[in-house]
């Protein structure tokens, strides 16, 4: 069941697009009359927050790979001065 509490952004989004089209998706349940074009906004926007959580699972990685190298490079340098 949904939590009528919370305010969805594509809530707002649908609203303020067309009032009674929200009216009518999320109040009186219609069915879309489209729904094949609907399920495709839903694949995209799921294949797009795979991709958002794939960056930034990348840019973790790459910042740890950074801060490696930088301590690498000091560590190095700390080696080089102590000869």
């Amino acid at each position: 069941m949904k939590d009528r509490s919370l305010v969805r952004a594509s809530d707002l989004a649908a609203w303020a697009y067309c009032r009674r089209a929200w009216f009518l998706a999320r109040i009186k349940q219609t069915p879309h009359q489209r729904p094949d074009v609907l399920e495709r906004g839903v694949q995209a926007h799921r294949r797009h927050g795979q991709r958002v959580v794939q960056a930034a699972r990348l840019q973790r990685v790459g910042w740890a790979l950074a801060g490696a190298g930088l301590l690498l490079l000091l560590s190095g340098a700390a080696l080089w001065l102590t000869r």
